[in-house]
């Protein structure tokens, strides 16, 4: 293999890692925001807030910049990064993806911008053409399920959607995905990325049960695949063991090439430290082969989010 040369003490492409080197590292699903520029209406959330995940979220309740997700990244072999939108309530959404396309032409990070559009919006199409301006645009994400996934308004939104070549990023519990199945059957080369394990929201057996199964049924639609991340919105004292269970559901559902390890940076930064999820995730995957590892670790990531 030639010398691949670096950039910022990174490898400058994937393909170029050195055998000997620590498996490269794809984060899936981070995020940014500058509060002096938009305002993240949910970060302002404290405890005692209807539907608020997070008791405080003043930890980080401040700007968190790219300077910020690159020291985070030291030490863990991070070579590309997909930013997911943010939910800013102060803003037209193409704000953020020309916002984070500046900072991708500036320092490299993010690769992949997934944005905020309504997709049952009338002007869907007119807000995808100007998404997709920026080099980096890879897809949508909006917090619909269940039923509301079918409803004529948002199908048809999927459908520019898919007209486009665009992901869709699901957003669902475990209770919406038999409606999430469904609106995947309906659109399948649409492909479809499942957010945070399907928030698991419980940690008891029946809870897990229930959401295995659920997953399963979800993965049956093969235009579907999934992203571990933000186990710990509901262990906030996560161990290695406590995260293996769903860390391995989501494998064994969706298998090796379907699955993808993300962080939900910054805001799993509350729970650990970034190089103490990376290294947990390597350590559950340590006896898979080393194929396997690089799947899960940056491979289907790069696939799925078209970073290479």
């Amino acid at each position: 293999m030639g010398d691949c040369g670096t950039r910022n003490g990174r490898p400058q492409s994937t393909a170029c890692v050195h055998v000997t080197d620590p498996i490269p590292f794809i984060d899936a699903h981070h995020h940014m925001w500058d509060l002096d520029r938009f305002s993240p209406s949910w970060l302002e959330q404290k405890d005692g807030d209807e539907d608020a995940l997070i008791s405080d979220y003043a930890p980080i309740r401040q700007p968190y910049l790219i300077e910020d997700l690159l020291a985070d990244f030291a030490g863990s072999n991070v070579v590309k990064s997909v930013h997911i939108q943010t939910g800013y309530s102060n803003l037209d959404p193409v704000e953020e993806t020309a916002w984070l396309q500046g900072i991708a032409d500036a320092h490299g990070y993010p690769h992949g911008i997934i944005a905020h559009t309504d997709l049952s919006s009338e002007s869907v199409i007119k807000d995808l053409e100007q998404h997709t301006q920026y080099a980096n645009m890879r897809g949508i994400r909006n917090f619909v399920q269940g039923e509301d996934l079918l409803a004529p308004a948002f199908l048809r939104g999927l459908a520019a959607l898919n007209e486009s070549n665009l992901i869709y990023d699901l957003s669902t519990t475990w209770e919406g995905m038999d409606g999430a199945r469904r609106m995947a059957d309906q659109f399948p080369d649409l492909q479809i990325v499942l957010g945070h394990a399907g928030f698991p929201a419980e940690r008891s057996d029946d809870y897990f049960a229930a959401w295995r199964n659920a997953m399963t049924v979800l993965a049956e639609a093969p235009n579907v695949s999934a992203k571990i991340s933000g186990l710990g919105l509901a262990d906030h004292n996560w161990t290695t063991d406590s995260i293996r269970p769903w860390v391995m559901g989501v494998i064994e559902a969706f298998g090796v090439e379907r699955s993808m390890f993300a962080t939900n940076w910054p805001v799993d930064k509350l729970f650990s430290s970034y190089q103490a999820l990376v290294d947990a995730y390597r350590s559950i995957t340590a006896d898979f082969s080393q194929s396997e590892q690089n799947a899960l670790l940056w491979q289907n990531a790069e696939r799925y989010y078209r970073l290479a």
